[in-house]
């Protein structure tokens, strides 16, 4: 491909379009080197090891949180932080620089950050595909970044090198990430710029630290051969889902280029496979090639086809999968099959994403319907039953491309057919995949119609034609306008699969080779030729881009600038969107070195080098000649007037987080300081997703946890900081960590908005008029020369309404624009699922082409406005269990609150014997907004236990049996007073209205006689799921909520409680009569215990005495005689006295007894 066109004849026309550059642009370019300098934002990435090196940048491969960051949050004792909580920190920063043309970008930088310039920098993560697994929602988090100075070593004495750092956010289920950069509007303007920062899932780390490619080999030499005059091909991938491009097309070497920054950088890797070619009498192969034909990348997963093989690879992405699914090598798929050829699908639906392999051979007519769900691919042979050649009733035909239509479920195949009796022909077919049903939509004429000079014609049947034959090659659908375009030397164009418009300003002696979709109202047309050509949506005239003059001319400008993006011979790889912008991969050759670059086309620009150059006139007055040109646009100004708040129509969740700040006379962080910021954003991401439960907080809002118990020592704090006391240096400013809830609108409709059920989004457009000639009234010259129309792709579900209100003394007119929803166009959905594509088309009647406007970004395309819309619930909704309403009402209707013993705050308890009153409320994350739930509902009992270790599920049987007012089997937990039952009079329907639960606890069900664990009454959990599915409508969210319930005081059942009153009596009659008998039998009992009590103390003593005697004995054994008998008389007689007493006292007792 060559930047030139042919060269033209007349020098004349080349002096008037040179003039007429001069007068178009210079007041432009006066106006630019006045107030802008030419600026540009520079991101890298560097981690934690590449703070503050120079030209250090690494790649995203890392997905684990960091824990050495809580080590610095250790020495901040006295911070506004939970010292329990552990900190955690992203594996990498965001570096940001800026330069200027012509300056160092080191004393730029410097210069900047003694200005007062601070890089905002906004981090979007995109939703992702999976929403079984991860929720959906549109979260972003703005960060003001903080100076750091490099390591290098300088003369200067405060600061040589620095740069701006902020964190690297990750959020689980996300693995692209949108960085914005904006200026904090203080320093030299800069204008803001996009970043595109990947997680790579096909780069892993050695053990040396260095970084390799798990899908082959990086090659470091772009050979000329791989790019110079091979074609170009077109870069497939899912929409906004996918982290890493590949592009094949490389002749004769089993390469790709693999990208993780839209192009910004790329990598050519040899690919590990086999390359086992197979040719069979099923699968005849001509030649055999290395070139990669077919590359496709999905959000984790990237397709190749070589020849007729087929392989796969799933990228190892531990933020998708939660665990490591990565592949070791790449994957053969199909292996028992011919594959002629993949087929992309753009947007993925259903938690997964899909792609589709044409085969050849003995599955002639068939499609194998490829499915990715969480890294897992899966194939399924379709149609079912029989082949398509048999379900549209011919012998022979062939598959040659095929779409999926997700809303639909079903494909749209372009079919061959060869008849033997005529000519071939092709249809276009119809697939259900849920019906296994085939239909003929469409029969493409066999040749190219008349238009007979006309700009499109309808095709009717009735028309004449040419005898170029019709050659379709291709399909392009766009969900969102519906709009459908059959290609090959010819361009059709439809909007329901059967009505098609010729477009005739493709000239049929070209072919189209693949056509390049914004989605946003944009189509690029590549042909075999290499030419590019250009539609707009709600246009039918084509636009050559290239090669055409205005081509000529802006690169005649581009190389008069020196531009390094424009050589003498290049050769275009690919073409693709990116933001709503064309891009081009081009290899340039200049001075014999070849490289690859990423560059705008300037598609508006080029529209308005061509229109004025075929628009002028040059008119003599007097001695020389004078340049006029004639403006087809029909207003000069055309503005965006009374644009809502966005947030509630985009679900666009935005926190705002800035740097902590530090003790430092000149502002700089440190290594430490930083790891505060990593870890302060990290946890105020981690409020965010734990933010999701059944209880609503008092305040709605997830940071409120966070600051709730510190709040009051803020001004302490603040002291510290101001008096440079603050541990480690930093002071951490807890109004600066927050979710934003009231973004203002901008001057231009929103990227996409959501409608739920019954909403509307209205919004105005100001246009003044192009000097009206006065012919009739002026209120009539107005509005005849400026027309608004909406056109809607789907108007049986929406609708527009346009107002105007003529402005005649400024001839202008006001047209106020309102967009509703139908109410009946989908069912009710969980937040942010099955959301139903379609959108508005806001036009100015007459604008299309013609009118631009000048920015600081260069013209830009006006009176054309495209605006996606998604029906259904809209992300960022969910109900709640309103607990702090719920428990005041409770206790003001039961006149009493009873907790359970062990309070849990978190769980508060309701008696059993009291109403049950629950409050529910609706909870808008996006906007902030929360407020009573009033539609209807219906509770059900799911599951339960008489603890949180034993809760268990039920079965669907089990449940209509606790809670349906048909149950006959007493087994019934709750009731109601309520009379509102479902349509089948299965379940009861409930609203904040209810007379309140009743807890009944029957004989079968599972919470009947709980016995107590201790002492204290029983207690049950139970698990009550709340959806207003098919009971509410008054929107479309399903919504459901799942929570636990603590019930205490449950009563035992009768017979339970009756043997406990048996035993308790038992119990109590036997202690009565134990104590009767023993006040009875007391005194006995004591005089017999004085008995034995005196009888061992007799033997006791008599015992002492004896051996005390025998002592006494042994001692004196050798005295006289007399006086031992006097000793033995003594004795004696002491015993004897000792045995009379004895025989009184046993006469005494014998006495008394006989008395008694």
């Amino acid at each position: 491909m060559s930047p030139a066109g042919p060269e033209w004849p007349r020098l004349r026309v080349l002096q008037a379009l040179w003039a007429l550059l001069v007068v178009l642009l210079a007041p432009w370019r006066l106006w630019a080197i006045k107030n802008t300098q030419e600026c540009t934002w520079q991101v890298v990435l560097n981690n934690f090891e590449t703070v503050g090196k120079k030209d250090a940048s690494d790649r995203f491969v890392d997905q684990e949180p960091l824990y050495t960051v809580d080590k610095v949050f250790s020495l901040l004792v006295d911070a506004p932080i939970d010292p329990d909580e552990t900190y955690l920190g992203f594996p990498y920063y965001l570096k940001i620089n800026y330069s200027c043309k012509g300056e160092s970008s080191e004393a730029l930088v410097r210069k900047g950050h003694l200005t007062g310039l601070k890089p905002v920098v906004l981090v979007t993560f995109q939703s992702p595909v999976n929403f079984h697994r991860w929720k959906i929602e549109q979260l972003q988090i703005q960060m003001e970044a903080a100076p750091f100075r490099s390591r290098e070593r300088c003369n200067a004495e405060e600061v040589c090198l620095m740069s701006w750092y902020t964190p690297m956010p990750i959020k689980n289920g996300s693995v692209v990430m949108r960085v914005d950069v904006s200026s904090n509007g203080l320093g030299p303007f800069i204008p803001n710029k996009r970043f595109q920062v990947n997680i790579n899932g096909f780069l892993e780390r050695q053990r040396d630290t260095t970084l390799q490619f798990t899908v082959g080999n990086e090659l470091f030499n772009l050979i000329p051969r791989y790019f110079v005059n091979v074609p170009s091909r077109p870069l497939w991938y899912t929409v906004d889902q996918t982290p890493v491009f590949i592009l094949g097309g490389i002749p004769e070497e089993k390469a790709i280029l693999l990208t993780d920054t839209n192009f910004k950088d790329f990598f050519l890797v040899e690919l590990s496979i086999d390359s086992c070619w197979v040719g069979s009498f099923y699968c005849p192969q001509t030649s055999f090639t290395a070139t990669i034909f077919d590359a496709i990348a999905t959000e984790s997963t990237l397709f190749i086809r070589q020849n007729q093989l087929v392989y796969y690879f799933t990228g190892t992405y531990t933020t998708l999968h939660e665990s490591n699914r990565g592949s070791e090598r790449w994957v053969r798929v199909l292996a028992n099959e011919c594959i002629k050829k993949l087929c992309p699908v753009h947007f993925h639906s259903n938690g997964s994403e899909y792609v589709m392999a044409l085969t050849t051979g003995k599955h002639e007519g068939y499609v194998h319907f490829g499915t990715i769900t969480d890294g897992r691919v899966s194939f399924e042979l379709l149609p079912r039953q029989r082949s398509v050649c048999n379900g549209i009733l011919v012998v022979n035909c062939s598959i040659t491309w095929a779409v999926f239509i997700a809303g639909d479920y079903n494909l749209l195949l372009l079919v061959e057919i060869e008849d033997p009796s005529t000519r071939k022909y092709f249809q276009v077919v119809s697939y259900d995949l849920v019906s296994d049903y085939l239909v003929v939509l469409y029969t493409i004429p066999e040749f190219i119609p008349d238009a007979r000079g006309l700009e499109f014609l309808m095709i009717l049947g009735t028309e004449s034609y040419t005898n170029f034959p019709m050659v379709p090659k291709g399909m392009s659908y766009n969900p969102y306008n519906n709009l459908l375009f059959i290609w090959g030397n010819f361009l059709l164009q439809g909007y329901n699969s059967e009505n098609f418009i010729y477009l005739a300003d493709f000239p049929k002696e070209l072919s189209i080779k693949y056509l390049v979709n914004s989605f946003y109202g944009d189509t690029a047309i590549v042909t075999e030729t290499e030419e590019i050509w250009y539609l707009l949506e709600g246009s039918y005239q084509v636009y050559k881009l290239f090669p055409s003059k205005g081509w000529e001319v802006h690169v005649s400008l581009q190389m008069m600038q020196q531009s390094s993006l424009y050589a003498p011979n290049e050769t275009m790889v690919t073409l693709f969107y990116e933001d709503n912008k064309l891009y081009q991969l081009v290899y340039l050759i200049d001075n014999q070195q070849g490289r690859l670059v990423k560059r705008l086309v300037p598609v508006e620009q080029l529209l308005m080098y061509q229109q004025i150059s075929n628009d002028y006139l040059l008119e003599r007055q007097g001695s020389h000649l004078t340049l006029s040109f004639t403006n087809f646009c029909p207003f000069t100004v055309m503005r965006l007037r009374d644009l809502p708040n966005p947030q509630i129509y985009t679900r666009q969740e935005r926190y705002r987080a800035q740097p902590p700040r530090v003790l430092e006379p000149w502002g700089f962080h440190s290594e430490n300081s930083l790891a505060v910021y990593q870890g302060l954003v990290y946890y105020l991401l981690w409020l965010h997703s734990k933010y999701d439960k059944p209880y609503a907080d008092p305040v709605h809002d997830p940071t409120w946890r966070w600051w709730k118990n510190k709040k009051q020592d803020q001004d302490y704090y603040f002291y510290l900081a101001s008096n440079w006391r603050s541990a480690g240096s930093v002071h951490v400013d807890m109004a600066s960590y927050e979710k934003i809830y009231d973004l203002k609108a901008e001057n231009e409709l929103p990227e996409r908005i959501f409608l739920d059920k019954g909403t509307s989004y209205r919004f105005s457009v100001f246009l003044t008029a192009r000097e009206p000639e006065p012919v009739h009234g002026a209120s009539f010259q107005v509005q005849s020369q400026v027309g608004l129309a909406v056109v809607l792709a789907d108007p049986g579900c929406i609708e527009a309404v346009v107002k105007e209100k003529v402005l005649v003394n400024r001839n202008s007119v006001l047209f106020w624009v309102t967009l509703s929803d139908k109410r009946f166009c989908f069912d009710q959905g969980i937040s942010g699922h099955h959301l139903m594509k379609t959108s508005m088309l806001v036009k100015v009647v007459g604008s299309s082409g013609h009118c631009f406007q000048n920015t600081h970004q260069g013209p830009r395309m006006q009176g054309n406005l495209v605006v996606p819309v998604l029906i259904g619930c809209p992300p960022g909704k969910r109900l709640a269990f309103d607990i702090t309403y719920t428990l005041e009402y409770n206790r003001l209707q039961n006149k009493r609150y009873f907790d359970c013993v062990h309070v849990d705050p978190e769980m508060p308890c309701f008696l059993f014997r009291d109403v049950f009153y629950p409050f529910f409320l609706i909870q808008d994350l996006v906007t902030g907004d929360s407020g009573s739930f009033q539609g209807s509902y219906v509770l059900k009992v799911v599951g339960g236990g008489p603890t949180l270790d034993t809760i268990k599920e039920y079965s669907e049987e089990d449940i209509y049996r606790f809670n349906s007012p048909l149950d006959k089997t007493d087994s019934l937990i709750w009731t109601t007073r309520n009379t509102t039952t479902t349509e089948d009079s299965a379940f009861n329907i409930l609203s904040h209205n209810s007379l309140g639960i009743e807890w009944l606890c029957l004989e079968n069900s599972p919470c009947h006689d709980t016995i107590p664990h201790s002492i204290f009454a029983s207690e049950f959990f139970f698990k009550v799921l709340v959806s207003n599915r098919g009971v509410d409508k008054s929107t479309y969210c399903d919504y459901q909520l799942t929570f636990l319930l603590h019930i205490h005081g449950l009563p035992l059942s009768a017979r339970r409680a009756f043997l406990i009153l048996m035993v308790s009596a038992s119990l109590f009659v036997g202690l009565v009569i134990l104590y009767i008998i023993s006040c009875l039998l007391s005194p006995y009992v004591v005089k017999v215990c004085n008995v034995l009590c005196w009888k061992i103390n007799n033997i006791i003593a008599w015992e002492s005495y004896t051996y005390s005697t025998a002592s006494d004995t042994r001692a004196f054994s050798n005295t006289s005689g007399t006086k031992s008998g006097e000793s033995s008389g003594g004795i004696s007689r002491v015993f004897s006295k000792v045995a009379e007493e004895n025989k009184t006292d046993t006469k005494e007792t014998l006495r008394k007894k006989s008395i008694s």
